[in-house]
Protein backbone atom coordinates (compact mmCIF):
# COMPACT_ATOMS: atom_id res chain seq x y z
CA UNK A 1 0.00 0.00 0.00
CA UNK A 2 1.47 3.39 -0.97
CA UNK A 3 2.21 5.75 1.91
CA UNK A 4 -0.38 8.39 2.68
CA UNK A 5 0.39 11.87 1.52
CA UNK A 6 1.04 14.41 4.22
CA UNK A 7 -1.74 16.95 3.87
CA UNK A 8 -0.67 20.33 5.20
CA UNK A 9 -3.58 22.30 6.62
CA UNK A 10 -3.89 25.70 4.98
CA UNK A 11 -3.66 28.50 7.52
CA UNK A 12 -6.35 31.16 6.99
CA UNK A 13 -5.36 34.78 6.39
CA UNK A 14 -5.95 37.49 8.95
CA UNK A 15 -8.98 39.60 8.04
CA UNK A 16 -12.32 39.13 6.37
CA UNK A 17 -12.50 36.51 3.63
CA UNK A 18 -13.42 37.81 0.20
CA UNK A 19 -12.13 40.17 -2.44
CA UNK A 20 -14.24 43.28 -1.80
CA UNK A 21 -11.85 44.71 0.79
CA UNK A 22 -11.32 48.33 1.84
CA UNK A 23 -8.48 50.57 3.02
CA UNK A 24 -9.29 53.23 5.63
CA UNK A 25 -7.34 56.51 5.93
CA UNK A 26 -6.49 56.98 9.62
CA UNK A 27 -4.64 59.64 11.62
CA UNK A 28 -4.98 62.60 13.97
CA UNK A 29 -7.17 65.55 12.92
CA UNK A 30 -5.65 68.06 10.49
CA UNK A 31 -2.82 65.89 9.21
CA UNK A 32 -4.16 65.91 5.63
CA UNK A 33 -6.42 62.82 5.47
CA UNK A 34 -9.29 64.39 3.53
CA UNK A 35 -6.93 66.29 1.23
CA UNK A 36 -5.15 63.00 0.52
CA UNK A 37 -8.50 61.28 -0.08
CA UNK A 38 -9.53 64.05 -2.49
CA UNK A 39 -6.30 63.80 -4.47
CA UNK A 40 -6.41 59.99 -4.46
CA UNK A 41 -9.99 59.73 -5.64
CA UNK A 42 -10.28 63.08 -7.45
CA UNK A 43 -13.32 63.80 -5.29
CA UNK A 44 -14.29 66.65 -2.97
CA UNK A 45 -14.56 65.46 0.62
CA UNK A 46 -14.60 68.41 3.05
CA UNK A 47 -11.08 69.36 4.16
CA UNK A 48 -11.08 72.40 6.40
CA UNK A 49 -8.65 73.74 9.00
CA UNK A 50 -10.42 72.52 12.14
CA UNK A 51 -10.66 69.18 13.96
CA UNK A 52 -13.46 66.75 13.03
CA UNK A 53 -14.22 68.48 9.74
CA UNK A 54 -15.01 64.94 8.55
CA UNK A 55 -17.69 63.17 10.62
CA UNK A 56 -19.26 60.52 8.39
CA UNK A 57 -16.78 58.41 6.45
CA UNK A 58 -16.43 59.14 2.73
CA UNK A 59 -15.99 56.20 0.36
CA UNK A 60 -14.68 56.00 -3.19
CA UNK A 61 -13.12 53.49 -5.58
CA UNK A 62 -9.79 54.18 -7.26
CA UNK A 63 -8.36 52.41 -10.27
CA UNK A 64 -5.34 50.19 -9.59
CA UNK A 65 -2.73 51.30 -12.15
CA UNK A 66 -1.12 48.51 -14.17
CA UNK A 67 0.46 48.87 -17.63
CA UNK A 68 -0.24 45.17 -18.33
CA UNK A 69 -3.94 45.80 -18.99
CA UNK A 70 -3.09 48.39 -21.65
CA UNK A 71 -0.72 45.95 -23.34
CA UNK A 72 -3.36 43.20 -23.37
CA UNK A 73 -6.03 45.64 -24.57
CA UNK A 74 -3.92 46.40 -27.65
CA UNK A 75 -2.79 42.81 -28.17
CA UNK A 76 -6.37 41.45 -28.24
CA UNK A 77 -7.76 44.54 -30.03
CA UNK A 78 -10.48 44.56 -27.37
CA UNK A 79 -13.54 46.81 -27.38
CA UNK A 80 -13.07 47.79 -23.72
CA UNK A 81 -10.87 47.25 -20.68
CA UNK A 82 -11.97 46.89 -17.07
CA UNK A 83 -9.21 47.49 -14.49
CA UNK A 84 -9.11 46.45 -10.84
CA UNK A 85 -10.24 48.92 -8.18
CA UNK A 86 -9.31 49.68 -4.59
CA UNK A 87 -11.99 51.02 -2.25
CA UNK A 88 -10.76 53.77 0.10
CA UNK A 89 -12.54 55.26 3.12
CA UNK A 90 -11.80 58.70 4.58
CA UNK A 91 -12.23 58.30 8.37
CA UNK A 92 -12.42 61.24 10.76
CA UNK A 93 -9.39 62.04 12.92
CA UNK A 94 -8.74 60.26 16.21
CA UNK A 95 -7.44 62.02 19.30
CA UNK A 96 -5.81 60.87 22.54
CA UNK A 97 -8.50 59.15 24.62
CA UNK A 98 -10.55 58.08 21.58
CA UNK A 99 -10.98 54.53 22.98
CA UNK A 100 -12.84 56.14 25.92
CA UNK A 101 -15.02 58.21 23.60
CA UNK A 102 -12.98 61.43 23.38
CA UNK A 103 -13.64 63.45 20.20
CA UNK A 104 -16.42 61.13 18.97
CA UNK A 105 -13.79 58.39 19.26
CA UNK A 106 -16.16 55.41 19.67
CA UNK A 107 -17.93 56.18 16.40
CA UNK A 108 -14.68 56.75 14.51
CA UNK A 109 -13.09 53.56 15.91
CA UNK A 110 -16.12 51.59 14.73
CA UNK A 111 -15.49 53.01 11.25
CA UNK A 112 -11.90 51.72 11.44
CA UNK A 113 -13.08 48.30 12.59
CA UNK A 114 -15.25 48.12 9.46
CA UNK A 115 -12.32 48.47 7.01
CA UNK A 116 -9.76 45.78 6.16
CA UNK A 117 -6.49 47.70 6.04
CA UNK A 118 -5.15 51.06 7.18
CA UNK A 119 -3.39 53.93 5.46
CA UNK A 120 -1.84 55.47 8.61
CA UNK A 121 -1.20 59.09 7.72
CA UNK A 122 1.04 61.39 9.76
CA UNK A 123 2.08 65.02 9.26
CA UNK A 124 5.71 66.15 8.91
CA UNK A 125 5.28 69.74 7.73
CA UNK A 126 5.09 72.99 9.71
CA UNK A 127 2.36 75.48 8.85
CA UNK A 128 1.15 78.10 11.33
CA UNK A 129 -2.13 78.33 9.42
CA UNK A 130 -2.92 74.61 9.88
CA UNK A 131 -3.84 73.78 13.48
CA UNK A 132 -2.21 70.72 15.06
CA UNK A 133 -4.43 69.10 17.66
CA UNK A 134 -1.40 68.32 19.89
CA UNK A 135 -0.02 71.86 19.61
CA UNK A 136 3.18 71.06 17.70
CA UNK A 137 4.33 68.80 14.86
CA UNK A 138 5.84 65.50 16.03
CA UNK A 139 4.88 62.62 13.74
CA UNK A 140 6.51 59.92 15.89
CA UNK A 141 4.41 61.01 18.86
CA UNK A 142 1.34 61.09 16.61
CA UNK A 143 2.00 57.54 15.37
CA UNK A 144 2.25 56.33 18.96
CA UNK A 145 -1.01 58.05 19.92
CA UNK A 146 -2.95 56.39 17.12
CA UNK A 147 -1.43 52.96 17.68
CA UNK A 148 -2.16 53.18 21.41
CA UNK A 149 -5.79 54.15 20.83
CA UNK A 150 -6.33 51.30 18.36
CA UNK A 151 -4.70 48.75 20.66
CA UNK A 152 -6.63 49.93 23.74
CA UNK A 153 -9.91 49.55 21.86
CA UNK A 154 -8.91 45.98 21.01
CA UNK A 155 -7.92 45.40 24.64
CA UNK A 156 -11.40 46.42 25.73
CA UNK A 157 -13.02 43.87 23.40
CA UNK A 158 -10.56 41.05 24.08
CA UNK A 159 -10.84 41.48 27.86
CA UNK A 160 -14.63 41.10 27.69
CA UNK A 161 -14.32 37.84 25.74
CA UNK A 162 -11.49 36.58 27.96
CA UNK A 163 -13.41 37.16 31.18
CA UNK A 164 -16.69 35.80 29.78
CA UNK A 165 -15.16 32.63 28.32
CA UNK A 166 -13.04 32.17 31.45
CA UNK A 167 -16.18 32.05 33.58
CA UNK A 168 -17.78 29.58 31.15
CA UNK A 169 -14.77 27.25 31.28
CA UNK A 170 -14.58 27.44 35.10
CA UNK A 171 -18.13 26.08 35.25
CA UNK A 172 -17.33 23.14 32.98
CA UNK A 173 -15.18 21.19 35.43
CA UNK A 174 -12.43 18.67 34.62
CA UNK A 175 -14.40 16.63 32.09
CA UNK A 176 -16.14 19.57 30.43
CA UNK A 177 -16.46 20.41 26.75
CA UNK A 178 -12.96 20.06 25.26
CA UNK A 179 -13.65 22.40 22.34
CA UNK A 180 -14.67 25.24 24.67
CA UNK A 181 -11.50 24.77 26.69
CA UNK A 182 -9.41 24.90 23.51
CA UNK A 183 -11.23 28.06 22.43
CA UNK A 184 -10.54 29.68 25.79
CA UNK A 185 -6.85 28.72 25.53
CA UNK A 186 -6.72 30.50 22.16
CA UNK A 187 -8.47 33.59 23.56
CA UNK A 188 -6.07 33.57 26.51
CA UNK A 189 -3.07 33.57 24.15
CA UNK A 190 -4.53 36.54 22.23
CA UNK A 191 -5.24 38.31 25.55
CA UNK A 192 -1.66 37.80 26.75
CA UNK A 193 -0.21 39.12 23.47
CA UNK A 194 -2.39 42.20 22.96
CA UNK A 195 -3.46 43.17 26.50
CA UNK A 196 -0.54 42.08 28.67
CA UNK A 197 2.38 42.43 26.25
CA UNK A 198 0.83 45.45 24.50
CA UNK A 199 1.47 44.08 21.00
CA UNK A 200 -0.60 44.36 17.82
CA UNK A 201 -2.50 41.21 16.85
CA UNK A 202 -0.97 41.32 13.34
CA UNK A 203 2.54 40.81 14.77
CA UNK A 204 1.75 37.57 16.62
CA UNK A 205 2.44 33.98 15.57
CA UNK A 206 -0.98 32.34 15.38
CA UNK A 207 -2.45 28.94 14.58
CA UNK A 208 -5.36 28.59 12.18
CA UNK A 209 -7.81 28.33 15.08
CA UNK A 210 -6.41 31.48 16.70
CA UNK A 211 -6.63 33.37 13.40
CA UNK A 212 -10.28 32.35 13.09
CA UNK A 213 -10.97 33.85 16.54
CA UNK A 214 -9.04 37.05 15.73
CA UNK A 215 -11.07 37.39 12.54
CA UNK A 216 -14.29 36.78 14.47
CA UNK A 217 -13.34 39.57 16.90
CA UNK A 218 -12.51 41.90 13.97
CA UNK A 219 -9.51 43.24 15.85
CA UNK A 220 -8.29 46.61 14.60
CA UNK A 221 -4.63 45.77 15.31
CA UNK A 222 -4.90 42.70 13.08
CA UNK A 223 -5.30 44.89 9.99
CA UNK A 224 -2.33 45.54 7.67
CA UNK A 225 -0.88 49.06 7.81
CA UNK A 226 0.77 51.26 5.16
CA UNK A 227 2.39 54.42 6.59
CA UNK A 228 2.06 57.70 4.69
CA UNK A 229 4.03 60.80 5.65
CA UNK A 230 2.61 64.15 4.49
CA UNK A 231 5.45 66.54 3.57
CA UNK A 232 5.55 70.11 2.35
CA UNK A 233 5.81 70.48 -1.42
CA UNK A 234 9.39 71.72 -1.07
CA UNK A 235 10.49 68.76 1.10
CA UNK A 236 8.80 66.30 -1.24
CA UNK A 237 10.53 67.81 -4.26
CA UNK A 238 13.93 67.72 -2.49
CA UNK A 239 13.23 64.29 -0.93
CA UNK A 240 14.46 65.64 2.39
CA UNK A 241 12.72 66.08 5.74
CA UNK A 242 14.10 66.01 9.29
CA UNK A 243 11.34 63.68 10.51
CA UNK A 244 11.63 60.93 7.88
CA UNK A 245 14.65 59.12 9.43
CA UNK A 246 12.95 59.20 12.86
CA UNK A 247 9.67 57.85 11.47
CA UNK A 248 11.50 55.08 9.57
CA UNK A 249 13.46 54.15 12.71
CA UNK A 250 10.24 53.96 14.74
CA UNK A 251 8.57 51.72 12.15
CA UNK A 252 11.62 49.45 11.86
CA UNK A 253 11.77 49.08 15.64
CA UNK A 254 8.08 48.42 16.19
CA UNK A 255 6.75 47.03 12.90
CA UNK A 256 9.68 45.83 10.79
CA UNK A 257 8.72 45.22 7.19
CA UNK A 258 5.90 47.77 7.09
CA UNK A 259 6.05 50.27 4.22
CA UNK A 260 6.59 54.03 4.62
CA UNK A 261 5.71 56.26 1.66
CA UNK A 262 6.47 60.01 1.82
CA UNK A 263 4.13 62.21 -0.24
CA UNK A 264 2.96 65.82 -0.39
CA UNK A 265 -0.73 66.60 -0.05
CA UNK A 266 -0.16 70.09 -1.47
CA UNK A 267 1.62 68.73 -4.54
CA UNK A 268 -0.83 65.87 -5.18
CA UNK A 269 -3.89 68.12 -4.83
CA UNK A 270 -2.44 70.70 -7.19
CA UNK A 271 -1.65 67.96 -9.70
CA UNK A 272 -5.11 66.37 -9.42
CA UNK A 273 -6.81 69.63 -10.38
CA UNK A 274 -4.95 69.92 -13.69
CA UNK A 275 -6.84 68.53 -16.67
CA UNK A 276 -4.19 67.39 -19.15
CA UNK A 277 -0.94 65.44 -19.04
CA UNK A 278 0.81 68.45 -20.58
CA UNK A 279 -0.34 70.71 -17.75
CA UNK A 280 0.79 68.17 -15.14
CA UNK A 281 4.18 67.79 -16.82
CA UNK A 282 4.64 71.56 -16.96
CA UNK A 283 3.72 71.90 -13.28
CA UNK A 284 6.29 69.25 -12.27
CA UNK A 285 8.95 70.87 -14.46
CA UNK A 286 8.32 74.31 -12.96
CA UNK A 287 8.39 72.89 -9.43
CA UNK A 288 11.74 71.19 -10.11
CA UNK A 289 13.18 74.44 -11.47
CA UNK A 290 11.83 76.40 -8.50
CA UNK A 291 13.65 74.17 -6.00
CA UNK A 292 16.66 73.52 -8.27
CA UNK A 293 15.93 69.80 -8.56
CA UNK A 294 17.50 67.85 -11.42
CA UNK A 295 15.59 64.56 -11.04
CA UNK A 296 11.97 64.36 -12.30
CA UNK A 297 9.21 65.02 -9.76
CA UNK A 298 6.31 62.61 -10.14
CA UNK A 299 3.11 61.70 -8.31
CA UNK A 300 3.45 58.91 -5.78
CA UNK A 301 -0.29 58.13 -5.74
CA UNK A 302 0.03 55.12 -8.10
CA UNK A 303 2.56 53.58 -5.70
CA UNK A 304 0.27 54.24 -2.73
CA UNK A 305 -2.69 52.59 -4.47
CA UNK A 306 -0.76 49.46 -5.51
CA UNK A 307 0.86 49.19 -2.06
CA UNK A 308 -2.51 49.38 -0.33
CA UNK A 309 -3.96 46.81 -2.72
CA UNK A 310 -1.06 44.42 -2.05
CA UNK A 311 -1.26 45.00 1.72
CA UNK A 312 -4.77 43.51 1.62
CA UNK A 313 -3.26 40.39 -0.02
CA UNK A 314 -5.19 41.15 -3.19
CA UNK A 315 -4.15 40.61 -6.78
CA UNK A 316 -5.93 39.82 -10.03
CA UNK A 317 -6.02 37.51 -12.99
CA UNK A 318 -7.00 38.53 -16.53
CA UNK A 319 -9.66 37.34 -18.92
CA UNK A 320 -8.95 38.48 -22.47
CA UNK A 321 -10.80 38.55 -25.76
CA UNK A 322 -12.07 40.85 -28.51
CA UNK A 323 -15.03 41.97 -26.36
CA UNK A 324 -13.01 43.04 -23.32
CA UNK A 325 -9.89 42.66 -21.23
CA UNK A 326 -10.80 42.50 -17.54
CA UNK A 327 -9.02 42.26 -14.20
CA UNK A 328 -10.68 39.98 -11.63
CA UNK A 329 -9.68 40.67 -8.04
CA UNK A 330 -8.98 37.67 -5.80
CA UNK A 331 -7.12 37.12 -2.56
CA UNK A 332 -3.77 35.39 -2.05
CA UNK A 333 -4.10 31.60 -2.02
CA UNK A 334 -7.30 31.47 -4.10
CA UNK A 335 -7.70 28.21 -6.03
CA UNK A 336 -9.00 27.88 -9.57
CA UNK A 337 -12.67 26.99 -8.79
CA UNK A 338 -13.03 29.92 -6.38
CA UNK A 339 -11.38 32.26 -8.91
CA UNK A 340 -13.91 31.07 -11.49
CA UNK A 341 -16.66 31.83 -8.96
CA UNK A 342 -15.61 35.50 -8.92
CA UNK A 343 -16.78 35.69 -12.55
CA UNK A 344 -19.99 33.71 -11.90
CA UNK A 345 -21.01 31.36 -9.10
CA UNK A 346 -22.09 28.74 -11.65
CA UNK A 347 -18.50 28.63 -12.95
CA UNK A 348 -17.35 27.51 -9.51
CA UNK A 349 -20.15 24.96 -9.09
CA UNK A 350 -19.60 23.45 -12.54
CA UNK A 351 -15.82 23.89 -12.67
CA UNK A 352 -14.04 21.50 -15.03
CA UNK A 353 -10.65 23.09 -15.66
CA UNK A 354 -8.73 26.33 -16.01
CA UNK A 355 -6.71 27.01 -19.14
CA UNK A 356 -3.87 29.26 -17.98
CA UNK A 357 -1.01 31.09 -19.60
CA UNK A 358 1.46 33.44 -17.97
CA UNK A 359 1.45 37.10 -18.97
CA UNK A 360 5.23 36.99 -19.45
CA UNK A 361 4.95 34.03 -21.83
CA UNK A 362 2.26 35.74 -23.91
CA UNK A 363 4.30 38.94 -24.22
CA UNK A 364 7.50 37.06 -25.02
CA UNK A 365 5.90 34.80 -27.66
CA UNK A 366 3.40 37.32 -29.06
CA UNK A 367 0.15 35.35 -29.32
CA UNK A 368 -1.95 32.57 -27.78
CA UNK A 369 -1.16 30.37 -30.78
CA UNK A 370 2.58 30.77 -30.14
CA UNK A 371 2.12 30.05 -26.41
CA UNK A 372 0.27 26.83 -27.24
CA UNK A 373 2.89 25.83 -29.79
CA UNK A 374 5.60 26.33 -27.16
CA UNK A 375 3.76 24.02 -24.75
CA UNK A 376 3.18 26.80 -22.23
CA UNK A 377 -0.62 26.85 -22.39
CA UNK A 378 -1.54 24.86 -19.28
CA UNK A 379 -4.65 22.85 -18.37
CA UNK A 380 -5.08 23.03 -14.59
CA UNK A 381 -7.48 21.44 -12.09
CA UNK A 382 -9.18 22.18 -8.80
CA UNK A 383 -6.09 22.37 -6.58
CA UNK A 384 -4.30 24.95 -8.72
CA UNK A 385 -3.55 28.18 -6.86
CA UNK A 386 -3.95 31.22 -9.11
CA UNK A 387 -1.04 33.69 -9.26
CA UNK A 388 -0.90 37.38 -10.09
CA UNK A 389 -1.33 38.20 -13.78
CA UNK A 390 -2.43 34.75 -14.92
CA UNK A 391 -4.48 34.90 -18.13
CA UNK A 392 -7.27 32.36 -17.73
CA UNK A 393 -10.06 30.74 -19.69
CA UNK A 394 -12.35 28.63 -17.48
CA UNK A 395 -14.30 25.61 -18.61
CA UNK A 396 -17.41 24.69 -16.64
CA UNK A 397 -20.22 22.19 -17.00
CA UNK A 398 -23.92 22.86 -16.82
CA UNK A 399 -25.25 23.44 -13.32
CA UNK A 400 -28.69 21.98 -12.67
CA UNK A 401 -31.13 24.32 -10.98
CA UNK A 402 -32.06 23.20 -7.48
CA UNK A 403 -35.49 21.68 -7.13
CA UNK A 404 -38.02 23.63 -5.13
Amino acid sequence: MPPKKNVVAEKPLLGRPGNNLKMGIVGLPNVGKSSFFNALTNSSAPSENFPFCTIDPEEARVEVPDPRIDVLYKLYNSSKKVPAYLTCIDIAGLVKGAHEGQGLGNAFLSHIRAVDGIFHLCRAFDDADVIHVEGAVDPVRDLEIIHTELRLKDCELITKHYESKGRDVARLGVNGDKSKKEEFAAVKKIYEWVVEKKKDARTGDWTGKEIDIINEFQLITAKPVVYLCNLSEKDYARKKNKWLPKIKAWIDENYPGDVLIPYSGTFENALSQLETDTERTDYCTQLAAKHEITVPIISVLPKIITTGYSALRLFYFFTCGPMEVRCWTIRQGTKAPQAAGVIHTDFEKGFIMAEIMKYSDLIELGSEVAVKAAGKYMMKGRETVITDGDIIHFKAGQVNASKK
